[in-house]
């Protein structure tokens, strides 16, 4: 699942490797380096999931985990140099879902987000996990794609990609993370696929696939997914 992570780590070469290994992931990451910082993003952005540093100037991990609870059910994987069972209980009292200590391997913090993201997903009602957007209609359950009422055939690599972008509509995507959202549904190993699937995908859900509304180029960044005319 490609998401948006907020990471809020005050030591800039940790944050640039967990920045590293989350993009190669396929995430969108935002970086900041404060408490105060990391509460004003979370109300800005609304990301998917929070990377917490428990020792942040301004406001603390604590402090962060305490006021971000309003923003919804935003998962939280703290992380600190504490590692008595105490300090575990508090973060864990005070809303953080998961909790590593340091040292910590970049491998392991990657299979921490992947299970809290799934996780989050997963406790989505069913019908609220169907995503609409426009005329264009996303069933990750019933892996289903219909668009002005009709069904439209996709590939695993197609679906993932309008899943993917379906989930959060007007985000641009580069090639990269596009193809790390297949990865493990296609055959194609390569960034350049990616633009294959795109004009395929516009053949089958634009009314004029040489002059799209919905699956949009944003030169020398990537593609994003609107709600066409009037769509964000």
């Amino acid at each position: 699942m490609c998401a948006h992570v907020l990471v809020a780590e005050d030591d800039e070469k940790q944050a640039a490797l967990i920045r590293r290994y989350l993009e190669h992931d396929g995430h969108t990451v935002t970086v900041v380096y404060d408490g105060h910082s990391a509460i004003d993003e979370v109300f800005r952005q609304s990301p998917d999931l929070l990377v917490l540093d428990w020792m942040l100037p301004g406001v603390d991990g604590l402090g962060v985990c305490r006021q971000v609870r309003g923003a919804g059910d935003l998962p939280v994987l703290m992380l600190t140099a504490r590692s008595t069972e105490d300090d575990l209980l508090l973060g864990l009292e005070l809303g953080a879902d998961d909790y590593m200590t340091k040292p910590y391997s970049p491998r392991e913090l990657m299979a921490r987000v992947r299970t809290l993201l799934r996780r989050t997903r997963n406790s989505i009602p069913a019908d609220q996990r169907v995503l609409r957007l426009g005329p264009l209609t996303v069933d990750p359950d019933l892996h289903e794609v219909t668009c002005r009422d009709r069904p439209v055939p996709c590939t695993p690599g197609e679906f993932r990609i309008l899943e993917t972008m379906a989930a959060a509509p007007g985000r641009v995507f580069s090639r990269r993370q596009l193809l790390e959202c297949t990865e493990g549904y296609d055959r194609a190993s390569h960034e350049r696929a990616i633009d294959v699937h795109i004009v395929n995908l516009r053949k089958k859900i634009e009314v004029a696939p040489r002059s799209p509304e919905l699956l949009l180029t944003v030169f020398g960044l990537g593609y994003k997914l609107t709600g066409g005319s009037g769509g964000a």
